[in-house]
């Protein structure tokens, strides 16, 4: 690790009569030989973005960070102070809701790099953007693994399929323990390392070095933090949703045996309207990863085993922002599918002006209610 700090020094020496050429301003300059040692080679040739990209991303994140901490923070304070939330299953969804305030806790490093144009807070600076991004995005995207299983289990295995209390803690437990290598090895540069990237403004583990073990760490970390989950993610909300549809035919199976139109008559109304609302929750939950890790992995992939020249610094911010994305979104897909959570909202803050119906209007949607709970949760 030692040889590649002397090799970025090196590097810095040599673009530092470049930077400046032509009177044309580079992406590294004013930078001093500390901050130059955390710069991959890749940026040190790019010219410095218009203030205007700075200012607009800055007033993104801006709103991303707004959004995200008050959503969060309202999902963190309401499912920890109300008793009838504190269930097994929402201690998951309570800890995915801690991952993403920290996702946009890390925000404001961001927002004063993009005032000062440029790497303003420095390598340590980097460091701890990094790290809080590291945990924040492996530690959401197990703890969505988990949640989609405890949705799976629950629905598929009504009677026996709940999660225990003890359970819970456990794989809560296990995503921080899984999350904690991927996050200190970097950091430690025990293996990888945590370098600025696109404008400089951003911190990310290191994908552009040409060396074996930058390629080795990023193929272990696409696929222990990206395919992992996302295969777990895939299996069950496909399963979720294999199971509404199995429930679909048979009861269209059992009206045409009864010669009847539908047993729809039959039902509890709420019913309908919760299995529904679990679908939708699961496809959203899905379709909200896909989306906003994707580019992501696809960028690591090709810094570090395709064409580095396709990475300038704005295509670069393009991912980074989308990562950022779904944790703003996560808490409003709760507040939409959750009617435990809507009713507290409404007795909470009324003047949210939430029209959830009362647990209590019938035994039929309060048993209703209470079976799918767990698995309506996003």
């Amino acid at each position: 690790m030692e040889n590649e700090t002397q090799n970025y020094n090196v590097y810095g020496a040599y673009f530092a009569p470049l930077r400046s050429s032509d009177g044309v301003k580079m992406l590294v300059d004013g930078l001093d030989s500390a901050d130059l040692a955390v710069v991959p080679e890749h940026w040190l040739s790019y010219s410095a973005p218009p203030a205007s990209a700075h200012t607009a991303l800055a007033l993104l994140y801006c709103f991303f960070t707004a959004a995200a901490l008050i959503g969060n923070g309202l999902v963190i304070f309401v499912f920890a102070t109300t008793k009838s939330l504190r269930t097994s299953s929402n201690l998951l969804i309570l800890n995915l809701a801690i991952f993403d305030f920290i996702m946009m806790a890390k925000a404001p490093f961001f927002i004063y790099n993009s005032a000062m144009r440029g790497f303003a807070t420095g390598a340590l600076g980097c460091q701890i953007f990094a790290v809080m991004g590291s945990y924040s995005g492996i530690g959401a995207s197990m703890t969505n693994a988990c949640i989609a299983y405890d949705r799976h289990s629950t629905i598929t295995r009504p009677l026996d399929g709940r999660l225990s209390r003890g359970k819970a803690l456990l794989m809560i437990a296990c995503v921080w323990i899984y999350a904690t290598p991927w996050s200190l090895m970097p950091l430690f540069n025990v293996w990888g390392r945590f370098v600025p990237e696109g404008y400089l403004t951003s911190c990310t583990f290191d994908y552009l070095t040409n060396t074996f073990d930058t390629k080795l760490f990023v193929g272990c970390i696409f696929t222990c933090s990206y395919l992992f989950p996302m295969g777990f993610i895939i299996y069950f909300y496909s399963g979720i949703v294999k199971q509404v549809f199995a429930h679909e035919a048979a009861l269209r199976e059992q009206a045409k045996k009864m010669n009847v139109e539908s047993l729809r008559s039959n039902q509890n109304a709420s019913a309908e309207s919760a299995e529904i609302r679990i679908a939708k929750a699961a496809l959203t939950v899905c379709f909200l990863f896909v989306a906003s890790w994707t580019p992501y992995g696809v960028m690591s992939l090709i810094g570090a085993f395709g064409d580095q020249q396709l990475l300038t610094p704005g295509v670069t911010m393009i991912p980074a922002v989308a990562c950022k994305t779904v944790a703003c979104i996560d808490p409003w897909v709760y507040a939409i599918s959750h009617p435990k959570y809507r009713q507290e909202l409404q007795r909470r803050m009324p003047w949210l002006q939430i029209r959830e119906p009362d647990d209590n209007a019938s035994t039929g949607t309060n048993n209703t209610t209470n079976s799918t709970a767990p698995a309506a949760t996003a």
